[in-house]
């Protein structure tokens, strides 16, 4: 396991490496068209710095076993008895973070995972500090499963989509040890020009600061 981190830590500082000296060779001004190739490129590889064994070991039996259950006296149920197994889905968060960090303006590296009993069906597992999506419906425990979903787990081959306004993503494969895609990662970030979407209202005013041309956004402390 130690040797296994210290591999990964030492992948994301050389990957980290690359996008700060790409970022600094008198770069043109950033466009929509720069902003896609700069997360395509950090989707290929968190597609192969996130561990597909631990992704799949992140929810717990009990949540997978209620999670399309039906419960005619407490709608919540399902909702109410998600879990998950610490360590797994720790440790998958933080190199998720990291690999968001390789940009130098705000980006969210998400964590998308089907389900084997529900071919249909999918579920955003692990979200990131921008709270960026451009297929999550805020509330949802799981929800429907977009073609372009279905392309990348079906071909292994990343595809960029901007379907929402000002929103660019790009999808990756996540693979186990197998070679089996087991997940999906959606590393999505925001045109310049946008205002970035207030989830719900408990987030709060979002405040902007800049970073070069590109702004920060952050979120104020929930109520």
């Amino acid at each position: 396991m130690k040797i296994r981190n210290s591999v990964c830590g030492l992948a994301l500082l050389l990957a980290a490496a690359f996008f700060t000296l790409a970022q600094n060779r008198d770069a043109p001004p950033r466009t929509k068209e720069s902003v896609a190739r700069d997360l395509d490129e950090l989707a290929r590889i968190a597609s192969v710095m996130v561990d597909g064994d631990l992704c799949q070991s992140i929810m717990s039996k009990r949540a997978l076993d209620r999670m399309f259950v039906v419960d005619p006296k407490d709608r919540w149920a399902a909702s109410d008895d998600f879990n998950v197994n610490h360590e797994p889905y720790i440790q998958t968060k933080k190199t998720l973070i990291r690999l968001s960090r390789l940009l130098p303006y705000p980006c969210d590296v998400n964590l998308w995972m089907p389900f084997e009993n529900k071919p249909d069906k999918i579920q955003i597992l692990i979200r990131n500090a921008n709270e960026l999506s451009q297929f999550w419906t805020w509330g949802a425990l799981n929800q429907d499963m977009t073609p372009e979903m279905k392309r990348v787990l079906e071909s292994g081959e990343r595809q960029t989509v901007m379907r929402k306004a000002g929103m660019i993503s790009v999808l990756a494969p996540v693979r186990n040890s197998l070679g089996d895609i087991v997940a999906m990662l959606e590393a999505v970030s925001m045109d310049r020009s946008v205002t970035p979407p207030q989830v719900h209202a408990k987030l709060g005013a979002r405040s902007c600061e800049k970073i070069g041309d590109i702004p920060n956004f952050q979120l104020s402390p929930a109520e």
